[in-house]
């Protein structure tokens, strides 16, 4: 059986299903964020909730990126309107960051095109031939207790008001996505005074954190793909350069099975609310293998691509 014609059983989208997630996502998320600013005295109380409203704000994110690729609701007009809703809640600009995602499919697990990238990575060549400084950035870049507090902070809250290629696919509208989440600050301010903003800005930057770690994982494993061309495989860099994350049922429900990403990127139509499905329905000759959370956490300390053993390893010692 081919991989890819077994994936197009489940593109079938569903207004019914994309509703649910779209609304009900949202409730939890306002829903959530309310009882998290209401127990604000209590840490006890405030942190749970705080965390559930948190990862919600990562569904939000999943939800728009699924609206970007037209596999959320049934028409293109539903998915530009639901894509540029969420747009205030996910920090993401979306007709900046849809292109830009395209882009990073088209490029996905190509050595000369690693600027389409999240995460950049250098080969380990590049990192026998860098400077003192060129290594000491990259040291300092790739460090978890760099990349992923610090990564978040500066992604969602200062690079994405302002993300690459703006000129190139919308000024205007990342000026209005800034005006709205700035809109919706002062309406936090106005309700719930400083104590809410400061609730919402710190469980943002946890779920900027968790979308961050994420990220990392999609491409940033021991076996994933790189290479360059004429050899670059679009279809192995889909399957093999994107991971398989096994964090359970219910991770897989919380963050709409963006951590399925092997199958996303071979077929990007899927729906989120039938990617796990698809996933589960795998014959045993087709099912990619599955990373693991004690496996990924090793992944953490892979730095460099090595091209000769085509792996991701650490610094050298």
């Amino acid at each position: 059986m081919d991989l890819r014609a077994h994936t197009r059983r489940y593109c079938e989208r569903d207004n019914r299903l994309a509703s649910l997630s779209f609304f009900g996502t949202f409730a939890i998320y306002f829903l959530s964020l309310w009882l998290a600013v209401e127990f604000s005295g209590q840490w006890y109380l405030m942190a749970p909730f705080g965390v559930i409203y948190a990862f919600s704000a990562v569904r939000l994110y999943v939800l728009q990126h699924d609206a970007g690729h037209n596999s959320l609701f049934e028409t293109h007009r539903l998915n530009q309107i639901a894509g540029h809703a969420l747009s205030p809640f996910s920090f993401a600009p979306f007709e900046v960051m849809k292109q830009n995602h395209n882009l990073h499919h088209a490029g996905v697990g190509n050595l000369e095109h690693r600027e389409t990238g999240e995460i950049n990575t250098m080969t380990l060549a590049e990192w026998q031939q860098a400077g003192f400084w060129q290594r000491l950035f990259y040291r300092l870049y790739r460090n978890p207790l760099v990349l992923v507090p610090l990564g978040a902070a500066f992604t969602y809250f200062i690079r994405y008001r302002w993300p690459k290629n703006t000129v190139r696919f919308g000024v205007v509208g990342v000026l209005l996505h800034n005006l709205v989440i700035m809109g919706f600050v002062f309406s936090l301010y106005v309700l719930g005074g400083l104590t809410a903003v400061w609730v919402w800005l710190g469980f943002s930057f946890f779920g900027g954190m968790v979308g961050v770690f994420l990220v990392y994982l999609q491409h940033n494993f021991e076996d994933t793909y790189w290479d360059r061309r004429p050899d670059h495989d679009p279809q192995m860099a889909a399957i093999q350069g994107a991971s398989c994350l096994d964090f359970g049922w219910f991770f897989d429900l919380v963050v709409a099975g963006i951590n399925l990403h092997d199958i996303h990127h071979l077929n990007s139509r899927i729906p989120s609310y039938r990617l796990r499905a698809c996933h589960h329905s795998l014959p045993p000759e087709l099912a990619p293998r599955r990373i693991g959370f004690p496996e990924a956490l090793r992944a953490l300390g892979l730095k460099l691509w090595d091209e000769d053993r085509r792996r991701l390893v650490p610094f050298p010692k």
